[in-house]
């Protein structure tokens, strides 16, 4: 087979690969505002890196040898009996050993730095907020403030952001892929997770584990602001004539798609802990500590 046979089989596969990447325009994940995604994206390119020390050879000397050795080449060295190298042994082994090796330490040293449940140290106070995922929104409470939102947040550039994650729906995952990690929210249970955004702007938030009919719209916003437009968000919030108690809730919490933002402008403490007990038999913990039951 010459060369410009080989090319006129490649230009399909270029073709398509074009195609294929042109799907690529919003990589978030490689975009990142905050430390965590930062660290995660740094990652990603050392994993890869590490990995195409053996792709790039291999699929080099893949072509090399499918060329050098074709029938028509008279040239090339004809050995039917050879069977060993040292040299090639100790290459083969040697090599992926040590990137095995590298990649082990690698992912042992950042799983720990990394930890979605590790607090990210700073000097500023966090901000908490409780996140429950519904069919096909999310609702997000903010106890320190006594208010609630749907399908969109709001906090202080800088500000380390505690989330405290459970789900009164199917199993669904919790993703903002500029800032970093995504964890699973599950009924009955609760997940944590730290962020912080080090540059202002309004980035996208997304369901990352498929949840039925809505899924694709379960969106999100999140906005990382100065502290004081923090402060006027908080104020907008809590002009809203909404409030959620538990009956406004239930009602929040039907299967609906495609949900617009909602403020509200108080919210039951203890909301979030009452959710996460409809699945432990009514039971739950309240701010204090004390076990508590719905009544």
């Amino acid at each position: 087979m010459d060369r410009k046979t080989i090319g006129r089989w490649l230009v399909p596969f270029e073709i398509g690969l074009v195609m294929l990447l042109a799907g690529c325009s919003n990589l978030d994940v490689l975009d990142p505002k905050g430390s965590i995604g930062a660290a995660e994206k740094a990652l990603i390119g050392t994993s890869t890196f590490a990995m195409l020390i053996v792709v790039i050879p291999v699929i080099i000397l893949t072509l090399v040898f499918a060329w050098r050795y074709r029938a028509s080449n008279r040239k090339a060295t004809y050995a039917p009996k050879w069977a060993h190298s040292t040299a090639i042994e100790v290459v083969v082994w040697t090599i992926p050993t040590l990137i095995i090796l590298f990649l082990a330490v690698l992912t042992w040293k950042t799983s720990h730095e990394l930890d979605p449940y590790k607090p990210i140290e700073s000097e500023v106070k966090p901000i908490e907020i409780q996140v429950v995922a519904l069919d096909w929104k999310w609702l997000f409470v903010y106890p320190e403030y006594g208010i609630a939102t749907v399908n969109q947040i709001a906090f202080p550039v800088g500000t380390p952001v505690n989330f405290r994650i459970t789900s009164d729906a199917v199993m669904n995952s919790f993703f903002i892929p500029q800032l970093g990690s995504q964890i699973y929210a599950m009924a009955g249970m609760q997940t944590k997770l730290h962020l912080v955004a080090d540059h202002a702007g309004d980035y996208a938030g997304i369901s990352a584990n498929y949840s039925g009919e809505g899924f694709s719209d379960m969106k999100f916003r999140a906005l990382a602001v100065s502290p004081e437009e923090f402060k006027a968000w908080v104020q907008k919030v809590k002009a809203s004539n909404e409030r959620l108690d538990m009956d406004t809730y239930y009602a929040v919490a039907k299967p609906s798609v495609k949900n617009p933002v909602r403020y509200f402008s108080s919210s039951d403490t203890e909301l979030f802990h009452k959710i996460m007990a409809k699945y432990n038999n009514g039971h739950y913990l309240d701010m204090s500590g004390n076990v508590c039951r719905i009544l």
